[in-house]
Formats: structure tokens, sequence, C-alpha cells
């Protein structure tokens, strides 16, 4: 099988390891009987194409993506090698299967869902900020998904009396800008949204730099959170990858990927970092505290 990543190893190594501990529940050991062709791009977006055109001239029984852009790039290289999505943001509306229940063609795989949590997400976050706030909105430029999340954003800001202002990052070198740009529109704090390959690859500078500048930020995933980041809301991505190996059992079991459904999370976690709460001078509401799934001290 492959593993095909937008990412670095360094970043999403515990991913692989959620993968690798989900293969070994269906009976696959790498150097046992299962050989992985790994594929890291380590955030270079434009070698991505190349990597999907390697694993697909290998012919291998599956390719697992983890995003949005190599999920496409997989289908573009090959319409025969099964494809399993480990996390993919509403692979319908960007056309990368027909439907959840019924998929076609090569892929299946996980839905993130990242764009439905997004009230309930805004409602918890905004619930630490001063009323009326201004929040900076960090979007991947590069990205498919934001543009939708972007819309569906204005009417839940404008119930909850935040003021929105959108920040574009096409790689990891305008990141440091980014933040000084968030800095001249007197943000109040940051919103990173769901289901950006870049940075959740990026999300140690992300994490330093929100600390540096002394701003509030929130994220879709908990490894921003334990990395350092002040709040999270979102699936469990460990689960996810842990999921996506079932996917490669029954594919390699003799299931078609066009006949298993897409599957979406039921469950989404809130992780709470007081110690960085405690640094920004920040009080978090007992009503948050309660309702977390983790709070690190």
């Amino acid at each position: 099988m492959g593993i095909l990543v937008n990412g670095n190893i360094a970043q999403r190594g515990h991913l692989e390891q959620a993968l690798l501990d989900g293969l070994r529940d269906q009976g696959y050991v790498e150097g046992r009987n299962l050989v992985i062709e790994r594929r890291y791009a380590d955030g270079r977006r434009e070698r991505v194409p190349e990597f999907a055109r390697e694993l697909a001239a290998m012919k291998l029984d599956a390719v697992v993506t983890t995003c949005t852009p190599s999920t496409r790039a997989a289908r573009q290289a090959t319409v025969s090698t099964p494809i399993v999505m480990a996390a993919v943001a509403d692979p319908v509306g960007q056309r990368l299967i027909a439907s959840l229940a019924r998929p076609g063609a090569n892929i299946t795989g996980l839905s993130s869902q990242a764009e439905d949590i997004l009230p309930k997400m805004m409602e918890l976050f905004s619930s630490v900020l001063p009323n009326p706030a201004t929040v900076a909105v960090f979007a991947q430029g590069t990205s498919n998904v934001h543009p939708r999340m972007w819309q569906q954003l204005g009417p839940i800001a404008q119930a909850l009396k935040l003021k929105l202002v959108k920040i574009e990052v096409a790689n990891a070198a305008d990141l440091p800008a980014a933040f000084e740009m968030a800095l001249r529109e007197k943000a109040d704090a940051l919103l990173f949204l769901p289901d950006e390959p870049l940075f959740l690859t990026r999300r140690a500078t992300i994490v330093e730099l929100a600390a540096k500048h002394r701003l509030p930020a929130f994220y879709g995933a908990r490894e921003f959170v334990d990395d350092g980041g002040l709040m999270s809301y979102g699936e469990n991505l460990r689960t996810a990858y842990r999921r996506a190996a079932s996917y490669v059992g029954n594919l390699a079991r003799g299931a078609k990927p066009a006949d298993l459904p897409v599957e979406q999370p039921t469950k989404f976690e809130l992780v709470v970092n007081l110690k960085t709460a405690k640094a920004l001078g920040l009080t978090i509401p007992q009503s948050i505290l309660i309702r977390a799934d983790q709070v690190i001290q």
C-alpha cells in the first residue's frame, strides 16, 4: 500500500502510527505481510501530483490519502488503484466522490465534516472572547475548501457579534507576515480553519507565533493544543486514521471502493490548555471547562 501526505513525517508521524496500529488490528504488520510506500511532500504542494503518479505506477493494493490535495492528485493519477481518504472535508462537494453512501469509482474512506462543525466551533470559542470582538480567520490560500467555509462563517459571526477578517496563507513562509496583518487589523483572536493541511504541518510555528504576539488562537484539531495552543474543537484525527485501516483491510479482502460507504465522524472533542490561557491572562468559563473532553493543566 501507499501513503500520500502533504505534510512531513515529524508532524504527521503520530497519525501514521495510528494507521499502522489499525492495520495491525486488521492482521497486517509492516515487514511481515505489509509493504508501505511512503510519500511525504513536506508542505510542498507542487510535489504531490508527482508522488501520486509514482504510487499509481506501482499498482498498489491501496493508497491512503490525508487531505483534499493528496486525494485529488491520487484520483488524477489513477482510476484503478483504490484510494482511502483518512479525513477529507466535503468529498461530495469537491466532486471527489458521487455520494457518501455510494462513492463510486475508486475512492472511499472517511469524511471530516469540517464545515458542519463550524457553528458549534464558533459558539464555543466566542465564549472566551470580549463581545464584540474581531477574529482573524486564517485560511490556506491554495485550498478548495475555505471559500465555502468563509461563506458559512458570515451569518454565524453576525449572530455572535463577531467581526471577521480573512487572512490567506499560501505557504509556511507567509505565516509571520500573516500574524503581523492580524495585529494591524486589531484582531482580538485567531481562528485557523480546520482541514487545512499547511496549518497542521506547521502547527509548531503557528503556536509559537500566537504566543509571541499574545493572541488567543482557536483550532480544529487537538494537536495544536497538545503543542501549546489555547483551544480546539474537532474530530480526533488519530481515531480517523486508525479507522482508515479498516478500509484498507476490506479492500485487501476483495471489497470494491465504490461499494464501501464513506464514514463521517460521530464524536468531536473539545480540548483546552489552561496553562496557555493563564499565560494570555484569559479566564476560561466554567461552562467550557465542564464541557471539555480534556483540560491540559
